[in-house]
């Protein structure tokens, strides 16, 4: 196995850790969390520039990269639903693991059809958005973390008690989770239709 495919295998290895930390929540786990999401992130990176360098792609590597990036996005995404001050509503993380769906079975087809689906820009700035939007939810997330155990105070506090200058700007932090997947929602909706309509004639019988 190559270098390249080891570590989009070392990618899904870190989703459960990902998965684990955000499950069992606090400052110190969603630190942990925020670091497991951002080193998988990097393979992400590195293991197609590997493999285009050195000329190692695979079928295992094709198959296998997408559903990396598959399941740690969608697995953050799940789990900021989770979480109620976040205001993250279901149907934008549906919406983003159904454009997955969509797009997997699109690319099945086109493999039995011998047909190769490059990733296209739409695709490639949808990957990095929803990366931002996740390591920006993180951080926000461990901000509130830190104020409920050094402070005592949760984000939940000021915004309902309005307490101190600085209080509008914690709440407009807090909605920063909400409006940035309702962008990284609408964004990745036109991204997998862009898909569709370059090569739906894939998706006709013959």
């Amino acid at each position: 196995m190559n270098l390249a495919n080891k570590l989009t295998i070392a990618r899904i290895c870190l989703v459960p850790f990902f998965i684990l930390f955000m499950s069992l929540g606090g400052f110190f786990n969603t630190i942990l969390a925020l670091i497991v999401f951002f080193v998988a992130s990097i393979t992400d990176f590195f293991d197609g520039h590997i493999a285009r360098k050195q000329k190692t792609i695979t079928s295992l590597g094709i198959f296998l990269d997408p559903l990396a990036d598959k399941l740690l996005i969608s697995s953050a995404f799940i789990c900021f639903v989770g979480i109620p001050y976040l205001r993250i509503s279901a149907w934008m993380v549906i919406a983003i693991i159904s454009r997955e769906f969509l797009i997997t079975g699109l690319r099945s087809i086109a493999a039995y059809k011998n047909v190769i689906i490059p990733a296209d820009k739409s695709g490639k700035f949808k990957t990095t958005l929803q990366i931002v939007v996740i390591i920006t939810t993180l951080t926000i997330i461990i901000i509130n973390e830190a104020f409920a155990k050094y402070g005592g105070i949760p984000i939940d506090f000021f915004k309902f008690y309005n307490i101190g200058a600085y209080s509008y700007v914690i709440v407009a932090i807090e909605k920063i989770p909400y409006w940035f997947t309702f962008f990284a929602a609408i964004f990745t909706i036109f991204s997998g239709a862009n898909y569709v309509c370059k090569y739906k004639n894939l998706l006709v019988m013959k």
